[in-house]
């Protein structure tokens, strides 16, 4: 109770700082939506806007009540010491109080666990641009709607609040997305492959090095005549072009050169847990995707391993999928029928990922192709006697499933897991 009463009076103090400090300094604010890419475009945006203004964005994925105060004031997340917290509270009054230097834009990611939760922070961010990256047919966090529509609607509340003479950038792909143009009178723009869209990405294509090692992947974007190429170090998917794409769409409607914008991306920091190619032990490969997991995200991850050239065998590590309620064995059936279709090895963490195997094997996959493990420890361990020389492996699952604990023990630099492996501050690394 103490603890939850002291929460709630942080989340207050906070957000009353942070409000103040947008008032002092009244920064122009980039809002970053929707259920699926909202971290990587959050991270994308930063970087093409870093090339014109100077810009400051969310930590991580800071796109909570709390997360999103902190970004404001620049002060990390305390955990669990009233000390710490008050040292955040101290310098939030510094920032306020004391004259400073502030960035010009602030590109901050808005998600939603609860109802209510958006329409919260709505109440007190003004954006003057609102990006909804996609939706999908089964969210996560959807166990705590009542049904997938009213998550799509509390992810509108963020437009509902973009400021006169804003801009809404959506993804043309969705339909469900496109709806959001009912909910404003501001200036649209939209990204994607559809006729509709402004900004479109074509000739994506994975790149190697002459050891068939994936190096990252390129594609052009087009926006009305100009044709902009692109390089993407580090990672693979065809879903990373979205997140360019709306990144330049930012970039575009206020006014600035995309081929500037399109060259930063040469020097762009993939996000760790998001597709992140990896050496792994015994001269593998590790496609690290281990941020969070929802079904659409599965589909796309293992589409991408498809994609990928291999020289032996292609292992899926597969977490439980959290947060979807009553969809959840369904989707997790889903997803293993793909593995069928994709890999020869399907290894399983976690109670509900035994869907995962139902699935695959109701299409034909062998008893003796699957592995199965309660944690992601035990499978890392696992792997680290099982990889040969050649294999491509995919690391996947829910944030609460610890997936990149599994990637920790086969990759071979380790000691670089601090700046390649989501999950490493001490708050997280103090959970169990």
């Amino acid at each position: 109770m103490i603890k939850g009463l002291f929460k709630k009076g942080i989340i207050l103090a906070l957000e009353r700082e942070a409000q103040s400090v947008l008032k002092k300094y009244n920064p122009k604010i980039v809002a970053i939506t929707g259920s699926v890419g909202k971290t990587s475009t959050k991270d994308a945006i930063n970087t093409a806007l870093s090339k014109f203004y100077s810009t400051r964005a969310s930590l991580k994925s800071f796109n909570s009540d709390i997360g999103i105060p902190l970004t404001i004031l620049d002060v990390p997340n305390a955990g669990t010491s009233p000390l710490a917290w008050t040292k955040n509270l101290i310098e939030g009054l510094k920032l306020i109080l004391l004259p400073n230097h502030y960035p010009e834009w602030l590109v901050i990611e808005v998600g939603a666990d609860h109802p209510g939760d958006i329409k919260k922070i709505a109440s007190w961010l003004s954006p003057n641009i609102v990006v909804v990256t996609r939706l999908s047919e089964v969210p996560v966090h959807v166990e705590f709607f009542e049904s997938p529509q009213q998550l799509f609607e509390e992810k509108g509340e963020l437009v509902k609040v973009l400021k006169n003479g804003g801009t809404l950038v959506l993804n043309a792909d969705d339909n469900n997305i496109l709806n959001y143009k009912n909910l404003t009178k501001e200036k649209v723009i939209l990204y994607g492959n559809s006729d509709e869209a402004d900004l479109s990405a074509m000739n994506y294509e994975i790149v190697y090095d002459e050891n068939d090692f994936p190096k990252g992947i390129t594609f052009v974007v087009k926006s009305g005549e100009e044709e902009l190429p692109i390089f993407i170090a580090g990672t693979v998917g065809l879903h990373h072009t979205q997140h360019i794409l709306a990144a330049l769409a930012v970039c575009k409607t206020l006014g600035e050169h995309l081929s500037v914008a399109a060259n930063s991306f040469k020097n762009h920091e993939p996000t760790p847990g998001r597709m992140r190619i990896l050496k792994g032990l015994n001269r593998s490969i590790i496609i690290d995707d281990t941020y969070n997991s929802s079904p659409v995200a599965v589909i796309e991850a293992l589409n991408t391993f498809e994609d990928l050239k291999k020289s032996k065998r292609s292992i899926a590590v597969l977490g439980d999928m959290l947060e979807l309620g009553k969809y959840s064995i369904d989707e997790h059936k889903k997803c293993g029928v793909k593995t069928k279709e994709v890999v020869d090895v399907l290894i399983t963490v976690g109670v509900r990922a035994k869907f995962f195997i139902e699935g695959a094997m109701s299409v034909g996959m062998k008893e003796k192709q699957i592995h199965q493990f309660d944690t992601s420890i035990e499978a890392g361990k696992f792997l680290q006697s099982f990889i040969k020389e050649g294999d491509t492996v995919l690391v996947k699952g829910s944030q609460g499933m610890r997936m990149e604990r599994a990637v920790e023990q086969i990759m071979m630099c380790p000691e670089e897991k601090e700046r390649l492996l989501v999950r490493q501050d001490k708050e997280w690394q103090g959970r169990v």
